[in-house]
């Protein structure tokens, strides 16, 4: 296997007392809604508001002296972005980030509030792994993708290590766990952890309707490229293709991958504020929305674990959400 439970492990040391140990909640409503028990690992309560953290500082804080006074690029519509700018700046590091001029404005200036330099592209028109490409190979910098290395894997599968300890803790071992998946990262990296401990638990991928490239994947038997032609609001989830690494693993590990429209995603981001209390951003809301949608059904009794990957979402969307839709 491309990536092993040691390297997640590894990575949860490297991880301890840095990242931030996200809570597992409960919430009494959702479990009456679904007659199971679900538990939420709340990663837009991490640094920077999203996993992203876990990946880019397990990458980081491994290169030797010399390359990161050479600092570091990174491409990213936000929270990758914000992650390698904040481990940078832990680190002592310069970052530099390629990010979509319409990445939303909460991203943005969390980036450059973490002291990166940010260099500004059109995703329509120009390709964001040429320009840092060209940026890393000109200032001798390390170029670390958004999700296809082994390192920022390993870092993002500590989620799911945590959340199996904790659930543990709590005395109850998950049946499903759900995750959202763009790239792959998150995703290849918790069913590594997951699995590796509680091999029986079914392991779901969720994505965006109109950004399903898993899902056709899956069918198709490898990774297949899409073209939407319709926007998401999952900004952190509109990759077009698995990544080659995390498809070599989650195409193993992963047992199934599902998709969810863009009102169950907003039904969910307004449930997740007016039920758990929690500010969640659509990408990291899909999970939670395939459950409250019926996309995902579980047995009764069942007990299931799904991540809330981010937060990070601008407040005039926000506000949209839960005017469109009050009752969840």
């Amino acid at each position: 296997m491309i990536l092993s439970f040691d390297q997640v492990r590894a990575a949860a040391e490297r991880l301890r007392g840095v990242a931030v140990h996200t809570p597992l909640v409960n919430n009494a409503e959702l479990d009456r809604r679904l007659g199971a028990r679900v538990f939420l690992k709340a990663e837009n309560l991490q640094h920077i508001g999203a996993f992203k953290f876990r990946g880019a500082y397990n990458r980081l804080v491994q290169l030797d002296p010399e390359s990161r006074t050479r600092g570091v690029v990174a491409f990213s519509s936000g929270n990758h972005a914000q992650g390698i700018a904040y481990a940078a700046r832990l680190l002592g590091m310069q970052a530099t980030i390629v990010m979509p001029s319409d990445a939303p404005a909460v991203k943005r200036e969390g980036t450059q509030a973490q002291g990166a330099k940010i260099v500004a592209y059109d995703r329509l028109t120009e390709s964001r792994e040429e320009i840092a490409a060209e940026i890393a190979e000109r200032i001798g910098a390390t170029l670390v993708p958004a999700f296809d290395d082994i390192d920022v894997m390993a870092g993002q599968g500590s989620c799911g290590l945590e959340l199996v300890e904790q659930a543990r803790s709590q005395g109850v071992v998950p049946d499903y766990l759900l995750s959202p998946v763009g790239g792959g990262g998150l995703m290849s990296g918790v069913a590594t952890a997951v699995k590796a401990l509680l091999p029986e638990c079914q392991v779901i991928g969720v994505e965006p309707q109109h950004y399903d490239d898993h899902v056709r994947s899956a069918a198709a038997g490898e990774r297949v490229r899409i073209a939407p032609a319709v926007p998401t609001a999952c900004d952190s989830l509109m990759a077009t293709r698995p990544g080659e690494l995390t498809w070599a693993v989650n195409s193993q590990l992963v047992d199934s991958f599902i998709s969810v429209s863009e009102d169950e995603v907003g039904q969910a981001v307004s449930f997740a504020f007016r039920q758990l209390k929690l500010v969640v951003e659509p990408g990291g809301a899909v999970g939670l929305a395939a459950l409250l949608s019926g996309r995902v059904k579980v047995p009764a009794g069942a007990c299931v674990a799904l991540i809330l990957s981010g937060g990070n979402i601008d407040a005039a969307s926000f506000e949209a959400y839960l005017k469109q839709f009050p009752s969840p």
